[in-house]
């Protein structure tokens, strides 16, 4: 006697794409530029009203671009780490998995993801376009993080 369990079936999820994905990491660096730029001006001009020597100026300076490479880091990591989704990943509809469990990254992982992009970008791009030759569109550092990529409907399970 055979049994047949029916249940819903559950559908291969939709890979994220390139030109997507590109939209998506454009918006998120819009808002970390805009974000830093605005802290830069209104620490700029609060600084403007003092006489700094030319030293203290030049590690002050130091200090922001340290600090805003930090917020970029973070920024990224946080929203995968804890959502999934960067802002511009909400928008255009894509959530950031791990590949093994289909949950979401873990804070570490999600910084590495950041550490491991930078590598997708260092020779020509060229870790990127592995997105338009991999069956589950992966760059060079989905690879490497064990992390993909989908569309992600809010409305669905």
């Amino acid at each position: 006697m055979t049994v047949v369990v029916a249940g819903p079936t559950v559908a291969a999820p939709e890979y994220g794409g390139l030109v997507t994905r590109t939209l998506a990491f454009a918006l998120d660096v819009l808002i970390v530029d805009a974000v830093a730029l605005m802290t830069g001006v209104v620490i700029g001009l609060g600084l403007s009203a003092l006489d700094l020597p030319g030293t203290v100026t030049t590690v002050l300076a130091v200090i922001g671009a340290a600090a805003a490479v930090v917020w970029s880091i973070v920024y990224f990591a946080y929203f995968w780490s804890a959502r999934g989704q960067t802002p511009g990943d909400r928008v255009l509809g894509l959530r950031v998995l791990e590949e093994a469990t289909g949950g979401t990254l873990r804070f570490p992982r999600a910084t590495l993801r950041v550490f491991a992009l930078v590598l997708s970008a260092i020779p020509f791009c060229l870790g990127f376009v592995m997105i338009l030759f991999d069956d589950r569109r992966r760059a060079l550092h989905d690879r490497i993080v064990g992390s993909v990529v989908v569309y992600h409907d809010p409305e669905r399970p």
